[in-house]
């Protein structure tokens, strides 16, 4: 018979972990699903992804595009954490906290970052731009927020930690080596002038003395403690399942692995603590940037969905970008459900499908004259034809009823088609971009 390390925790005492993420291209609504469960945890943590993409959030305070901040600051009780596994910009971060601070004069807000999460610097942002610019009409539809390069740059072991920033010689040695790689690629790939190491020392020095210190914290120990100790932890995912650089549609998809599975890694807590992982998905499709998409309309079909989408419209909250839109693909949202090993679906913008008589759900796809419920790669995807199943409209604005059955019962029989098509049961459904406009069942 085994003997309990010191270190064991029982189901009895250790808290719960949720890790909340997308199953679609991103875009899914995530923000006000996380902004909700977030004022039920202690602690909000952001595992992967950088400031490429933002999570909108309605609240009393007003209308809020968080980059980077994890989406709990607006709770006073709420630990809001950066994990290692993030790309930070700690130059956007002072921008982003300044202009919430701005915007909410005396907010507590309590942040840790972990001393292991590598420092986005200012060559990866030019790198990025000069990239797009080079592939002229082969773009990915990055937002140039330098995450490819600085993900590039952290498994080619060149990357920067945190805590790296605390010891200057030390500091200035390891932005040297640094530049003198990236001024190679600059140079000579590009033909673009060299930057000078000095600036981002400098720049950095500035960050570490006036910002960083007051955040940096050893991220795994203190989340492993709260763990034990009974607190409940949200972990915050970023994009979603399809923009997966293992599981999505590769090559257009992120640099950092947008699934469930990777958030341990991201945080340094066990595989074993996340037990419950909620995937989002909208009552329609979006997406911004390239790559296959096969339920997509087009025309005024699509400029109407876009307009009615979202919570002033479907455009990205980072780059303003009008997203690409479509009817819901139950095949995508299926196989992202299962790639994330969701135990829970959120679906949000059930309200904005409401001025449509007849709304058609993408139940196959045809490729090669071969009809397939099943996800293909990318290579097959190119050339998937959607094959749609009509349902019967609601036609009935829904925004103020809170109970699932008091839903007109379209509404009611679409989000049920929805759920089988899933196998995963729907928990929540946004019914509008305000905080009150949710329903739980």
């Amino acid at each position: 018979m085994g003997t309990a390390t010191p270190n064991a925790t029982s189901k009895e005492t250790s808290g719960k972990i949720t890790a909340i993420v997308g199953a679609n291209w991103g875009d899914e609504g995530k923000g006000k699903i996380i902004d909700n469960r977030a004022g039920q945890s202690d602690i909000v943590v952001r595992f992967q992804g950088g400031s490429n993409a933002g999570h909108t959030i309605l609240n009393p305070y007003g209308k809020f595009a968080l980059h980077q901040l994890p989406s709990g600051i607006f709770y006073p009780h709420v630990v809001n954490v950066i994990g290692n596994g993030f790309a930070l910009n700690l130059e956007y971060l002072e921008r982003e906290m300044q202009s919430v601070y701005n915007q909410v004069p005396g907010l507590d807000l309590k942040l840790m970052i972990d001393i292991r999460t590598q420092v986005l610097l200012p060559h990866h942002i030019l790198l990025d731009t000069l990239e797009e610019k080079r592939r002229q009409d082969r773009e990915f539809g990055s937002t140039k927020s330098g995450i490819a390069p600085f993900y590039s740059e952290k498994f080619a072991k060149e990357g920067l930690q945190l805590n790296e920033l605390f010891d200057n010689v030390h500091l200035k040695q390891r932005l040297k080596e640094i530049y003198e790689r990236a001024n190679l690629i600059l140079q000579g790939v590009y033909k673009h002038e060299g930057l000078d190491y000095m600036d981002a020392y400098n720049s950095l020095c500035r960050l570490r003395k006036e910002f960083a210190e007051n955040y940096a914290a050893d991220v795994p120990k203190f989340l492993r403690k709260s763990w034990q100790e009974g607190k409940t932890i949200l972990l915050e995912g970023q994009l979603g399942a399809l923009k997966d650089p293992d599981f999505g549609i590769y090559p257009y998809v992120t640099s950092s692995s947008t699934i469930a599975g990777f958030a341990p890694v991201g945080t340094g807590l066990p595989p074993y603590a996340v037990t419950n992982i909620l995937a989002v998905t909208k009552a329609y499709s979006s997406a911004i940037g390239a790559g296959a998409f096969v339920s997509e309309i087009f025309g005024e079909e699509a400029s109407t969905l876009r307009e009615r989408g979202g919570d002033a419209g479907e455009y990205g909250a980072t780059t303003g970008r009008a997203r690409r839109v479509g009817y819901f693909d139950a095949v995508a949202t299926r196989y992202g459900v299962l790639s994330q090993g969701a135990t829970e679906v959120a679906m949000t913008g059930l309200d904005v499908l409401s001025y449509m008589d007849e709304i058609p759900v993408c139940v196959a796809y045809e490729i090669d004259g071969i009809k397939t419920a099943d996800f293909p790669v990318s290579r097959l995807l190119d050339k998937a034809k959607p094959i749609y199943e009509i349902l019967s409209g609601f036609c009935e604005d829904i925004r103020s009823i809170r109970r699932f059955d008091d839903l007109p019962e379209n509404a009611k029989n679409y989000v049920k088609f929805i759920e089988g098509q899933l196998g995963v049961k729907i928990t929540t459904l946004s019914n509008g971009p305000k905080r009150e406009d949710m329903i739980a069942f």
